[in-house]
């Protein structure tokens, strides 16, 4: 127990740590300046998207055949270079400081396989995977609210917010890097339930894919409309508040992202208890489908005026993450045990975020480049209920899909 709260704890404050060089820069709202017809805000938020997008379809690769000897001189590199690149996009004129937020993404990209790889395969994966995934809830509001505060406080410029938040986590970030490293491997209890975790060989991931694919395809479509909805309301996140008329509160951010963060926390945990894991991973699709109900039903509230803005956009974030986190973290490690998989979940997450970040990159551009005049308090809320219907569909088959396969392969 000890030592998965203390790898829980040390695995949610070092991606906290990290989500400041990637989101930070996204309260800057370069009021004024476009190009090529689209604003300079929406363009930098692309250009990173993207990047993240390459290194996710990289990381497929690249996390499922990670060995866990030298994780710490990669992972020292990745973030080294991806802050360099704000002190780059700081320094440079725009429009050009896009290279520089897709030379971040990239580099950033890799950072949740390289620190879930210390968590998973673990009796208490659930419930550590769950502390880390909800960092980024929790850390989105508060690197926002850092960089809100440099801003507002010590009249940081705009270009420089991303680099200042940096320099504010760095010292931290060295330290949890360091405790990171100290966590010990699965002992032979977690390996006997959760079965054992290695890298996989191009012919091991074609293999599983051979034998899954068809689960995998529908997942994936599932992830890909979370990730769009996840990465349009945490990357517009500001724009939206200012809309609603809370843009001059920045601790609005903080607070509505903690108590989103402290619920996820609690329903993913409660997953520990459930000791088998076919019936943990049939659970998780009835918590998945939850979720879009909650995110769904609040926005058509919302549409309709029978929901006040700040509560829709409280349990819009709720629903969607508590559809979103799962795949992030346990849905994939109870899939690898209850098949007895002898792989890792890095591919699997890989998979899953590479075509979500093409799917969430898809809707801006369209957005942008079509014209729709619509708010995003307009565009937002349209989108998640009809993406929450079609979500509720491919949740429900997906469970079916893989119950008759646990029927042939295992009973």
């Amino acid at each position: 127990m000890l030592v998965a709260l203390y790898t829980a704890a040390v695995a949610f404050l070092t991606y906290a740590c990290i989500f400041a060089y990637r989101k930070a820069f996204t309260v800057a709202t370069f009021d004024g300046l476009t190009f090529w017809g689209i604003k300079y805000q929406t363009l930098l938020i692309i250009s990173q998207g993207l990047g993240y997008m390459a290194s996710k379809f990289y990381g497929i690769k690249f996390i499922s055949e990670l060995k866990r000897l030298g994780r710490w001189k990669t992972s020292a590199l990745l973030v080294g270079g991806a802050w360099f690149c704000l002190l780059l996009f700081a320094l440079v004129p725009a429009p050009w400081g896009m290279a520089c937020l897709f030379a971040n993404g990239f580099m950033l990209g890799f950072m949740w396989g390289i620190i879930f790889s210390y968590a998973e395969g673990r009796r208490a994966t659930d419930f550590i995977g769950a502390a880390m995934a909800v960092s980024f809830v929790f850390a989105g509001g508060f690197s926002r609210s850092v960089a809100v505060w440099l801003r507002d406080t010590w009249q940081v410029p705009e270009q420089w917010l991303g680099f200042a938040t940096g320099l504010v986590f760095a010292l931290p970030l060295i330290v949890f890097m360091y405790l990171l490293e100290k966590i010990p491997g699965p002992d032979a209890a977690d390996i006997k339930e959760r079965s054992i975790r290695l890298p996989m060989t191009q012919q091991d991931r074609q293999l599983f894919l051979r034998q899954f694919g068809g689960g995998i395809v529908v997942v994936v479509i599932t992830y890909l409309f979370l990730s769009i909805m996840r990465d349009v309301r945490d990357n517009f996140m500001a724009n939206m508040w200012n809309e609603l008329g809370y843009g001059q509160k920045p601790a609005i951010f903080t607070t509505t992202e903690t108590i989103t963060s402290v619920v996820v926390l609690l329903v993913m945990s409660l997953l520990v208890v459930i000791r088998k894991n076919v019936r943990a991973f049939r659970l998780i699709h009835w918590v998945i489908v939850a979720g879009f109900l909650i995110a769904g039903i609040s926005s058509a509230l919302f549409l309709t005026k029978t929901m006040p803005g700040a509560l829709w956009m409280q349990l819009a974030g709720l629903g969607l993450y508590m559809g979103y986190i799962p795949f992030n973290c346990i849905y994939f490690e109870r899939m690898i045990a209850t098949f007895r998989i002898a792989g890792n979940v890095g591919f699997l997450i890989y998979i899953a975020d590479a075509w979500g970040y093409l799917g969430s990159m898809s809707v801006m551009l369209t957005k942008e480049m079509v014209g729709f005049q619509l708010t995003w308090t307009q565009f937002y809320p349209v989108s998640v209920v009809i993406f929450s219907v079609i979500g509720v569909a491919t949740t429900l088959y997906s469970l079916i899909y893989f119950n008759k396969k646990y029927d042939r392969i295992i009973e």
